[in-house]
């Protein structure tokens, strides 16, 4: 994930990746034989870091924040996140990459999938149908990643994409008013980057590397 974020598709080999979690290349390369394999378990490991890190953040919100808007809140602080850089980094390059590209193809299917079970865990009470709420999830999500590129760029240096999520988040009143039901934390947090957030994007509601493949 760190390689993905600070050096980008091209400049990730697996001789970094090894360098940097501190393992010599034959130990590497008799776990993840190629870079195709390690970063399929790191992709693997980090969509399950940024579900659990996201549910964890939730459930420990002041009771006053366990809602709709809480839970965007959220939602954003994860797609601002390394781990979810590194998985937008992954997106990007598949487009021209014909190895990478079957590796990634169900990629945001798998997201939204993530994002859904999630939404229904939080808000059980919810009376919205299914096929509602799975376009809705997919609305939201397609303008997360579109404010994510544009905050990668400029860090909000304007204020809009916090106006967007303001403006987000009083229609999301609306359509979802109750609040979360007690959702409880799972009984430990992934182990994830640094910082915490939940996409992830970095307690890392950012999300991490595979065990064995920290750097990938």
């Amino acid at each position: 994930m760190e390689c993905l974020v600070d050096l980008g598709w091209s400049g990730t080999s697996t001789t970094e990746v090894a360098r940097r979690a501190g393992v010599s290349r034959g130990a590497q390369q008799h776990h993840y034989p190629t870079k195709m394999v390690l970063v399929a378990a790191a992709l693997e490991h980090l969509l399950e870091a940024q579900r659990l890190a996201y549910e964890t953040a939730f459930a420990v919100l002041p009771a006053e924040r366990r809602d709709v808007a809480g839970a965007l809140d959220l939602l954003w602080e994860v797609f601002r996140g390394r781990p979810a850089k590194a998985l937008m980094e992954l997106a990007v390059a598949a487009r021209t990459d014909e190895e990478l590209r079957p590796l990634c193809l169900d990629l945001n299917e798998r997201i939204l999938q993530v994002i859904l079970e999630t939404f229904e865990r939080l808000f059980p009470a919810n009376t919205l149908s299914h096929d509602y709420t799975d376009t809705m999830l997919r609305t939201v999500f397609a303008m997360f990643v579109g404010l994510s590129i544009q905050n990668a760029l400029d860090d909000d240096a304007s204020g809009h994409q916090a106006a967007v999520l303001g403006q987000v988040k009083d229609i999301a009143r609306v359509i979802v008013p109750e609040p979360a039901g007690t959702a409880t934390a799972p009984a430990a947090a992934p182990e994830a980057g640094p910082e915490p957030q939940a996409p992830a994007p970095d307690t890392e509601p950012r999300a991490p590397a595979a065990s064995g493949a920290r750097g990938a």
